[in-house]
C-alpha cells in the first residue's frame, strides 16, 4: 500500500514538472508581445501606355432580323477599321448583343412599337496610348450614326513596377515612423511580427464621344494615374 502511494506521488510530481516545462517553452502569442503598430502609404504617379475603349453599335430596324443584320454589318465595318489600325483580335471583346422592341410612349394613349433595336457593345484595347485617338475617328467613321462611343479610359499595362514603387515608399515611411515612436518612447525597435497591405484603384480620367463630329481630329489626353499602398507594420520593442 505504500509503495503505491510512493508511486502515485512520483507520477504526479512528473506530471508537474512536464507541464512546466511545456508552459515555458510555449512562445508568447503575438498579442503577449510589446509593439507599436504602424500604418502608412506610398504613392506613385505613372503616364498611362495603353487605352481601353468602349463602344456600341446601336440600330433600330423594322423587324428584329433587319436590326440585326444592319448592325452586325456596321460591327463588320468596325472590326475592319481596327484591323487596319492594327489592333490585334485577341484585343476586341464583344460585351453584349441585344435585340429587343422599342416602343414611344406618348402623352396620352397606349405605348406605340417604334421598331426593334438592336445593339453590340465592345471592349477594346488599344495597347499604343498615342494611336487611341486615331483607332477613336477611324471606327467613328466605320460605324457612322450606329456607333456609340461610351468612353475611353487611358490605362497601364503592367502596374508591377509602379506597384513595387509605391510599396517601397510605403514602407519607409511606417519604418521611419516607427523609429521616431521607439526613439521617443525609449524604447528598442525589435523585429516585425506582422504586416498587412491593402492597395488603391488607380484613378484615371475619363474621355467619351459620340460618333456625330467629323471635322478635328480625336485627341485622347492620357494624363497621370496615381497608385497607391497602404501597410499596416508591427515591430516589437523591448
Amino acid at each position: 500500500m505504500k509503495l503505491n502511494k510512493t508511486l502515485n506521488l512520483t507520477a504526479l510530481l512528473l506530471a508537474t514538472c512536464s507541464l512546466l516545462i511545456i508552459a515555458q517553452a510555449a512562445p508568447a502569442s503575438a498579442t503577449d508581445i510589446r509593439h507599436i503598430t504602424i500604418s502608412a502609404t506610398g504613392t506613385t504617379t505613372v503616364v498611362p501606355d495603353a487605352v481601353r475603349i468602349n463602344a456600341t453599335v446601336s440600330v433600330l430596324g423594322t423587324t428584329s432580323k433587319g436590326a440585326l443584320g444592319t448592325a452586325s454589318k456596321t460591327s463588320s465595318a468596325v472590326r475592319s477599321a481596327l484591323t487596319a489600325n492594327k489592333v490585334a483580335t485577341k484585343d476586341i471583346a464583344t460585351q453584349s448583343i441585344t435585340v429587343y422592341p422599342e416602343y414611344s410612349y406618348p402623352a396620352s394613349g397606349t405605348p406605340t412599337l417604334s421598331g426593334y433595336r438592336a445593339t453590340q457593345s465592345f471592349d477594346i484595347t488599344i495597347r499604343s496610348a498615342t494611336a487611341a485617338g486615331a483607332v477613336v475617328d477611324a471606327i467613328v467613321e466605320a460605324g457612322g450614326d450606329n456607333l456609340q462611343v461610351n468612353g475611353v479610359s487611358p490605362f497601364v499595362l503592367n502596374s508591377d513596377k509602379a506597384t513595387e514603387t509605391a510599396r517601397t515608399a510605403a514602407v519607409k515611411k511606417a519604418k521611419a515612423k516607427a523609429a521616431s515612436y521607439a526613439k521617443l518612447l525609449g524604447v528598442k525597435l525589435g523585429r516585425v511580427i506582422y504586416l498587412d497591405e491593402t492597395s488603391t484603384p488607380a484613378s484615371y480620367p475619363i474621355y467619351s464621344t459620340t460618333a456625330k463630329a467629323d471635322s478635328a481630329e480625336t485627341v485622347v489626353d492620357l494624363g497621370e494615374l496615381k497608385i497607391s499602398i497602404s501597410v499596416t507594420v508591427r515591430w516589437s520593442i523591448g
